[in-house]
This record gives C-alpha cells, sequence and structure tokens, in this order.
C-alpha cells in the first residue's frame, strides 16, 4: 500500500483481527479449563432437591412400595410424580441395587422386575436410552459413602453423559440418587462463541474495513486537496496561489498554514531573484552598447594596424555575444513578472514560414545544409505574436543547422491537427542523448558536446527557454523526441484559434 489511506485502512484491519482473535482466544481458554462447572452445579442441586423430597416424605409415609401389578418394587407414585419437573436424567436406586425409579428426558419408563421398557422415545434411541439408564443405575451401585461425578460414554445422539451420585445412607428403602445430562450443552458453550466469532469475524471484518477506508477517506479529503493547490504550482509565476486553510483537523491546518508560509518566502525570493535580473540586464544594456560602438568605430580607423584590428574583432564578438545574453536575460525576466505582453495578430501562417525558411536557407548555405519547409496548400490562419512566433522558429531552425553536419538536412513543417497547428523541426545532427533530453529547455543548460561559449557552436543556453516561454505564453506546449546520432524533432502546438 502505497497510500495514507490504504495504509490506514490496512493497520486497522490488522489491529481489529487480532483484537477479536485474542478476545475469543482468552473467553475460550477461560471457559474450556471448567466446562462441567455449571452443569455439575445443576446435576447436584438437582440431586439434593430429590433427596430432600425423599426424606420428607418419608417421615409421614413410606417412600417404597410393590406395584401390585409386576410385583415389582418401586418409588411410590405420589413421591415420584414430584420428580416430573426434572429435566435431565433421574435413577433412584435401591439398597439391593435395583431400579426404583427411572426418568429420561422425552420419554415414558416404566420397571417390569429388571426389565427397563420405553414407552414413548424415538426409535433409533431406544436401545441407547435403556443401556443409559443401567449404566447409570451401575454407577449408583457402587459403595461410595460421598457424593462423586463423572462421565460417561455413550452413543450417538447422546454421545456423552455427565453424572452426579448423591448416596443417601440409612434412607428409607433408598441408597442413591443419580442424576445425569448430555456434556453436549455445556461443552459447546465456548466452542459455540469460537464458533460464532469464526463465523462472524469476516463480516464483521470486511465491514470495519470499508468503514475504516470510508472515515480514512474524509479524514484524508484535506490533504488530497492540499496536495491539488501544490500540484497548481508548477514554477515561479504561479507562487502568488496560497493553499485553501483546513479547519478539519489541527495538523492539517498546521500542514497548510506552513506551505502558506513557505510559498511566501518563495514569491518574494522569486520576486527578487527576477527584479535583479530585469534591472541588472537593463543597466548592462547601455554601457555594452556604448562599447560596440566604440569598438565599431575603431575598427574602420583607417590607422589601425592589422593586430589591433583582430584583437578588436574578437573583442566585438564577445560584446555582441554579452549583448544578446543580456537581451534574452531581459526579456524572460519581464516574461516571470508578467511585463511581456504578445501583440496578437491574426493571418496567414504560411508567409511567416517562408520567411524563416529563407533566412535559415541562408545560413544553412553557409553551413552546407539544405534547408526545407512543408506548409498547406490553403491558407493557415492563425492569431500570434509573429515576432515572437518568427523568433521561436529562428531560435529552433539557428539550433538545427548548428548540431547538423554538412550534407545535413533540416525540415520545417505545418499541418492542422484537432483546432491546433502542430510545426515540427527536424534535423539530421548529432542528436541529443536521453539522459540529457529533461533539461533541454532549463535555462543555461547546454548538451556535453557544445557546452563551450566559444568553441565550435558556441551559445547561452537561452534559446530554448525562450521557444518554451513562447510557445506556453500562446497557449500552446512545446516537445523534443532525439536519439544519439538520428537527429532531433521539436514539435510546437498552438491553438488554431485566437490565443
Amino acid at each position: 500500500m502505497r497510500t495514507i489511506r490504504g495504509r490506514f485502512t490496512v493497520g486497522y484491519a490488522v489491529a481489529l483481527a487480532t483484537t477479536m482473535f485474542v478476545f475469543a482466544a482468552t473467553v475460550f481458554l477461560l471457559q474450556n479449563p471448567e466446562p462441567f462447572a455449571e452443569l455439575d452445579a445443576r446435576l447436584r442441586v438437582e440431586a439434593n432437591l430429590i433427596t430432600n423430597i425423599v426424606l420428607e416424605s418419608s417421615v409421614s409415609d413410606t417412600v417404597v412400595e410393590v406395584d401390585s401389578v409386576t410385583g415389582t418394587t418401586v418409588l411410590a407414585p405420589r413421591v415420584s410424580n414430584l420428580f416430573q419437573t426434572v429435566e435431565d436424567y433421574v435413577v433412584v436406586v435401591a439398597p439391593d441395587g435395583g431400579i426404583l425409579y427411572a426418568g429420561i428426558p422425552g420419554a415414558s419408563v416404566s420397571l417390569v422386575g429388571d426389565t427397563i421398557l420405553v414407552t414413548s422415545a424415538e426409535v433409533e434411541g431406544l436401545s441407547v436410552t435403556v443401556r443409559l439408564v443401567e449404566a447409570l443405575a451401575a454407577a449408583g451401585r457402587e459403595p461410595e459413602s460421598e457424593a462423586r461425578f463423572g462421565v460417561l460414554a455413550a452413543a450417538p445422539p447422546v454421545s456423552q453423559l455427565r453424572y452426579f451420585v448423591r448416596p443417601i445412607n440409612d434412607g428409607p428403602g433408598v441408597a442413591a440418587i443419580v442424576t445425569s445430562a448430555a456434556t453436549g450443552t455445556a461443552q459447546l458453550g465456548p466452542r459455540r462463541l469460537l464458533f460464532g466469532m469464526v463465523v462472524s469475524g469476516p463480516f464483521i471484518l470486511i465491514a470495519s474495513i470499508l468503514i475504516g477506508y470510508f472515515l480514512a477517506g474524509r479524514t484524508l479529503s484535506p490533504l488530497d486537496t492540499i496536495i491539488n493547490e501544490i500540484e497548481a504550482i508548477t514554477d515561479g509565476r504561479s507562487l502568488h496561489r496560497r493553499v485553501i486553510s483546513v479547519r478539519s483537523t489541527e495538523e492539517l491546518a498546521r500542514l497548510s498554514t506552513t506551505l502558506n508560509n513557505m510559498l511566501v518566502r518563495l514569491e518574494r525570493s522569486f520576486m527578487s531573484l527576477r527584479r535583479f535580473t530585469a534591472d541588472a540586464s537593463h543597466e548592462l544594456k547601455t554601457p555594452l552598447t556604448v562599447l560596440r560602438s566604440g569598438i565599431e568605430r575603431a575598427i574602420t580607423h583607417p590607422s589601425a594596424p592589422p593586430s589591433v584590428l583582430e584583437v578588436l574583432e574578437e573583442t566585438l564578438v564577445e560584446v555582441n555575444r554579452m549583448t544578446e545574453l543580456v537581451d534574452s536575460l531581459l526579456m524572460l525576466a519581464r516574461a516571470d513578472e508578467g511585463r511581456a505582453p504578445l501583440h496578437l495578430e491574426k493571418g496567414d501562417i504560411r508567409g511567416l514560414l517562408s520567411e524563416v525558411a529563407e533566412t535559415a536557407s541562408i545560413l544553412g548555405e553557409q553551413a552546407s545544409v539544405n534547408v526545407s519547409v512543408d506548409v498547406p496548400s490553403t491558407p493557415v490562419v492563425v492569431a500570434v505574436d509573429r515576432s515572437r512566433v518568427r523568433q521561436l522558429f529562428m531560435n529552433l531552425l539557428t539550433n538545427a543547422i548548428k548540431y547538423t553536419g554538412k550534407g545535413g538536412n533540416v525540415w520545417i513543417r505545418c499541418r492542422p491537427a484537432d483546432g491546433h497547428l502542430v510545426f515540427t523541426v527536424q534535423d539530421t545532427g548529432i542528436g541529443i542523448a536521453s539522459s540529457e533530453l529533461p533539461h533541454i529547455f532549463d535555462r543555461f543548460w547546454r548538451a556535453d558536446v557544445a557546452r563551450s561559449r566559444t568553441g565550435e557552436r558556441p551559445g547561452v543556453g537561452l534559446g530554448l527557454a525562450i521557444c518554451k516561454w513562447i510557445a506556453e505564453a500562446h497557449g500552446g506546449s512545446i516537445s523534443v523526441e532525439s536519439q544519439r546520432g538520428k537527429g532531433t524533432t521539436f514539435t510546437v502546438t498552438l491553438p488554431s484559434g485566437e490565443a
């Protein structure tokens, strides 16, 4: 996850999942060591209740009698009827080991001698029920004087029984009371809880992730606004923009205030730099003009010796280069301050291209480079500042001729495309390395093969920066494609309507 929102959501989901797991494990571990505690308490209460009923009933009458029909010793009906409300297994054992009473949940049991008859129960559970009663009676016959708990293995559907034996010492014909219940209800308590968490956990986790993602988006939405505002500040000319003050959170409010303060400082620095550049360029123009005039007069003096003339010519070249540099700096400084307005004129741009191509052809002849122009046959009417656009194309063509070897070719083409005019200046020159392309429009930047101002291809490194400004000032753009040794193509796109 690369976004803060995504990281918040994942962190929230992991924290929630960990919390749910720890909670479920804690509950399970706390409940699991004593799974029968509640069940044992219930069985003990039931056994004590039955014991009290038997003992209280024996005070006024006998609690054991002989059934007149079967001849079997059983618990008196007036006593056994009081056990009907008990929902668990109940077996009353006689001192001789016989069964005086058997109560089974959901079934009616009768005793005929040593035979147990289940007269009302599910068919598949009859044999199991009989065996359970016999096993519980056997547990009650064991010679133990203390009450005790035990577990009795069974077959489905009961699976396992937890029983409690309550001996009755010197009882009125009753030796022990055995109460029992299936362990499933007790064992499944924590397991059901854990199962419920496992089943409901994914839904809770998904819902929490969605809610966390939504809340993170709501919380970070002001940050997106700040990012968009900062992205809109693309260069020194847009430093007047300010980030909208965010009051949703203290941190984002501080961030917006800090960014605004930083923009104020940057704007002041850029304004000072532009003012210095403009003032310095303006102040340098006059002395350079005077210096050039003096040198030109000295060169034309008839008594000047050849050695002096050679030095003066070299000095004049440098003065002209410095004058060009100062003019370019002054123009860019005024453009940065918004004091270089365009003088738009609507007309057919083919004539301008022909003029530029004619001038470039003269430069090409001197360098043995062929210059070609390809324009549409129909009028191409567009509103542009003709002097600025001429400067743009002349800069591109001059560079193309400068970096194209003898016998090479340079083309300038124009074509309409989707409401725009697309101009291309292509050459078969030395090309530009891919690592240098991102810097090609930077001020004072020059490719490695042409960094020397006094070498074979002199320059000041401002021509392409001026081209970029002219194109963008007209609402267009400029781009470059090149490969080392395969030539370069500059593409200028201008709106075809009025700029």
